[in-house]
């Protein structure tokens, strides 16, 4: 079975001469970083006899695709992941999370999937991004760990806040977290798509989080330079490396909302280190 560095640490940083705390969900396993490690925390503590094969889909550099790849490798099951696309670059130079679930034995295949299709006997399918109710079970963990934190330092209240994007780790937190609150801002899609999500999962909108919207929409994977510039900041101010997909708009939404950090705030690092192998270049190739 397998086990993971918890509770992660929390640690206090100064981000543009404000305070903040900061959860190291980033620390607590290698291949399961952050919010990966939440989400398929169930598949990993359970054992599923009757499975042989685990399908997923999402982006060619998913986080969640390379975990995925990892878990099937553990359990002996076989792992199918679709795409809509690979790139020509990507098929030919590997890297990143892409190589990293290639070596782990993943079968990838640039096919839609439809939500119409018929699940086959022993096949395990996980949704996009972990986006599924097992999530639950690895998120009440984290909230139980911010709640114990929480009283240990004696703060009467406590925002959360984590960019997302199927929404499902903050959603399943802020039901373990209320009356706190929990903040999130959309890295994929608008509000209007992230609503969807929470709602697919929780009926109730008196659990759902509060969402923050970016001054403007942002094309996932697509670069930025000021996405970029607020990355190196974030380096240099608290010596922590941050994902470069979602961090930076999580980072810039929440600078520009101080009536959030006016309560003190606590902010969810949620990994996906490997993901910056292939994006870091293209940054420095782009803007040095």
């Amino acid at each position: 079975m397998k086990t993971f560095d918890l509770p992660s640490p929390i640690q206090s940083i100064t981000v543009e001469e404000q305070h903040f705390y900061l959860k190291r969900d980033d620390l607590i396993d290698p291949d399961f970083s952050g919010n990966k490690a939440r989400k398929f925390y169930y598949f990993l503590q359970n054992e599923f006899p009757d499975v042989h094969k685990l399908i997923s889909y999402g982006s060619s550099q998913s986080n969640a695709m390379y975990s995925l790849s990892v878990l099937a490798k553990m359990k002996g099951w076989e792992f199918e992941y679709r795409v809509d696309h690979i790139a020509e670059h990507l098929k030919t130079h590997p890297h990143g999370n892409y190589k990293a679930a290639l070596e782990h034995g993943m079968q990838i295949a640039e096919k839609r999937w439809s939500e119409a299709e018929e699940h086959p006997r022993g096949v395990l399918f996980i949704e996009e991004g972990g986006r599924a109710k097992e999530a639950e079970y690895g998120v009440k963990i984290l909230a139980e760990e911010i709640l114990q934190w929480k009283e240990e330092h004696g703060l009467e209240a406590l925002n959360v806040f984590l960019p997302s994007g199927t929404g499902t780790t903050a959603l399943f937190l802020q039901k373990h977290l209320l009356p706190d609150h929990v903040y999130t801002t959309p890295c994929v899609g608008d509000a209007h798509y992230l609503k969807t999500q929470f709602s697919a999962l929780e009926k109730n909108e008196k659990l759902h989080p509060v969402i923050v919207s970016p001054e403007k929409k942002y094309h996932f994977g697509k670069l930025y330079k000021e996405n970029y510039k607020i990355w190196l900041k974030l380096q240099q101010q608290t010596g922590v490396e941050f994902d470069l997909l979602y961090d930076p708009i999580g980072w810039r939404v929440l600078l520009a909302h101080p009536e959030i950090f006016s309560t003190p705030t606590l902010y969810i690092h949620q990994g996906g280190l490997l993901g910056n192998e292939s994006m870091l270049p293209r940054y420095q190739r782009k803007y040095g």
